[in-house]
């Protein structure tokens, strides 16, 4: 199975944001939904966004309103836009499609 790559994770203070990015080589992933997780320590993953082939989105409640999920087919790569973060929002990020494994995902920490 194809491996997507997550990136753009780090240490952030409450209130502000970060963009990860989730990346794919090797197969044209337009025609695919791209689902973001997360799993914060000691607990289990969860979704948190999802974006379909046409662009179609859908959010967790406890995020809804503060991150954006889009997607640029050309660069086959689907971004993840956090705004507002928050200390509960501490957590390793993933993405994942039908068609993909698992990756190593992108730690998000929010502290102050």
């Amino acid at each position: 199975q194809v491996q997507l790559v997550e990136s753009g994770g780090g240490l952030v203070q409450p209130g502000e944001s970060l963009r990860l990015s989730c990346a794919a080589s090797g197969i044209s992933f337009s025609i695919y939904g791209i689902t973001w997780y997360r799993q914060a320590p000691g607990k289990q993953r969860e979704y948190v966004a999802v974006i379909t082939s046409s662009g179609g989105t859908a959010y967790a409640d406890s995020v809804k309103g503060r991150f954006t999920i889009s997607r640029d087919n050309a660069k086959n790569t689907v971004y993840l836009q956090m705004n507002s973060l928050k200390p509960e929002d501490t957590a390793v990020y993933y993405c994942k499609g039908s068609f993909s494994s698992w990756g190593r995902g992108t730690q998000v920490t929010v502290s102050s």
